[in-house]
């Protein structure tokens, strides 16, 4: 029951801030101009800023486990490889690249830390697992999210050249970057900056929520509910199925267990619909897998916490 509790006060609040964002846009407090503007804010400033913060902070030279961070890359390599097959029936019908994305990003940085250190007193190994997956993460959406956009035919070099450009410029993927480089360097932050940074760093997921609940289209979700489910059920059980046998088999245990299952099974993150609106998508099905994955993962998450503690794992 206690798990079940802190799984619903971990995404009841991220699902109420979404329905804020609806009402806030029916009383006309939010208009669509605000909307884009809050959303590129949001995808160029805040959330760097908390990729910063949450990296730059960590210390991964007394905890590096190679083996570990490539179970990581090589799960979320394989978990987006799986849901670009899955997607191909629905390409027709929805946005093929927003399905993939959905379907394998979660909230690694934001959920798994806050899990790991609810469960242990400390962030453990989330920041391993944040290293394998999430510039992994942000550079596969870049590259999705441009190839498999609506109305693209074909891989041209124009193409090519735009969507290296879009990884190399991404503030996301700089946010990452310049956090890992802090950190590893053990560069010293100035209180000044440290606090400017994170209080730029926690309007990210507020904003995005509302931003995200605002744009939302209830029609829209009921045409896309088939491929909405779908992508939800991967994202909050299939992976989750397939990777954390082998995870187990390899022999981690406690947080490393946790970190891997906030990765593979945790809700599709915010992140994914502010790229995807800031990369010329609709956004619609990534908003209803987020809402779905929101709410279902507060059960599922419990679930496979249940089972881990079961087997002693954890």
């Amino acid at each position: 029951m206690d798990n079940l509790i802190f799984s619903l006060n971990a995404t009841i609040p991220v699902f109420l801030m979404m329905v804020l964002g609806m009402i806030f846009r029916k009383i006309g407090l939010f208009d669509e101009a605000f909307i884009t503007k809050m959303n590129k804010f949001v995808f160029v400033v805040a959330l760097p800023a908390l990729l910063f913060e949450d990296i730059s902070t960590a210390d991964f030279t007394t905890v590096w486990d190679t083996s570990y961070v490539l179970f990581c890359f090589i799960a979320t390599f394989l978990s987006i490889t799986l849901a670009f097959i899955i997607s191909i029936p629905f390409r027709h019908s929805v946005s093929q690249g927003e399905f993939v994305q959905a379907a394998y990003r979660s909230s690694a940085a934001i959920i798994g830390m806050a899990f790991v250190q609810n469960i242990y007193g400390d962030y453990g190994m989330a920041s391993l697992m944040i290293i394998g997956t999430v510039p992994l993460y942000n550079i596969m959406a870049v590259i999705v999210l441009a190839l498999l956009k609506p109305g693209q035919s074909s891989l041209t070099p124009a193409l090519m050249k735009k969507t290296i450009k879009g990884i190399i410029t991404n503030p996301i993927i700089l946010g990452i970057v310049v956090g890992a480089v802090w950190s590893l360097l053990k560069i010293p932050t100035p209180v000044i900056l440290d606090k400017t940074v994170s209080f730029l760093g926690v309007l990210a997921t507020p904003l995005g929520l509302m931003a995200m609940g605002a744009a939302f289209k209830f029609q829209s979700f009921s045409q896309n509910i088939k491929p909405i489910i779908t992508c939800s059920v991967m994202k909050l059980i299939g992976f989750v199925a397939i990777f954390m046998p082998i995870a187990i088999y390899m022999g981690f245990t406690q947080s490393k267990l946790v970190a891997a299952l906030i990765m593979l099974g945790s809700a599709t993150t915010v992140s994914c619909y502010i790229m995807a609106r800031n990369m010329g998508h609709d956004g619609t099905l990534t908003a209803g897998a987020v809402m779905v994955t929101t709410l279902g993962s507060a059960f599922s998450l419990t679930f496979w916490l249940y089972i881990l503690k079961c087997m002693d794992l954890v």
